[in-house]
């Protein structure tokens, strides 16, 4: 199972605004955005399910991929690891799962599955971390298969 853990872009800062969910995307969020899409529209398989926290910001980001998603409510900000594994159904999904999503979740999950430690890993606003599990000799691996920051694209 392929795990995609994207970060929303850049975004305002809270303080513009009364409700952390209504956060939008700042210019520089979009062109993150847009870059990654771009970059993830061709890495992606079409059966790829993509699942999004209900944040505005997360919405936005998704958005820009073009494709349909999920809404996931478990996936807003400060869910914790297990509600995100088991919204993706972590190991046993047959499809790869996007998930479009939020610091500290993105990087505590992804230094859990590949260390067994729930650390706080910095995922970059519009960064992602692309996890593959598989079975080697009985025994579940997950390897790294890519991490990529929207300004190197």
């Amino acid at each position: 199972m392929d795990l995609i853990l994207w970060r929303h872009a850049e975004a305002l800062d809270m303080r513009e605004l009364e409700d952390d969910l209504d956060r939008a995307l700042t210019a520089k969020g979009e062109r993150q955005a847009h870059r990654m899409a771009a970059w993830l529209g061709r890495q992606l398989p079409s059966s790829a399910r993509v699942l999004v926290s209900p944040a505005r910001r997360a919405q936005q980001t998704a958005q820009a991929l073009d494709r349909k998603f999920k809404t996931v409510p478990a996936l807003a900000p400060d869910a914790d690891v297990d509600a995100l594994l088991h919204a993706v159904r972590w190991p046993d999904g047959r499809e790869p799962v996007l998930v479009v999503g939020h610091q500290p979740t993105l990087g505590l999950a992804a230094a859990y599955l590949l260390s067994g430690q729930p650390q706080g890993w910095p995922v970059r606003k519009g960064g992602v971390w692309w996890l593959r599990a598989r079975e080697r000799e009985g025994a579940l691996q997950v390897v790294l298969h890519a991490v990529v920051a929207p300004e190197l694209l």
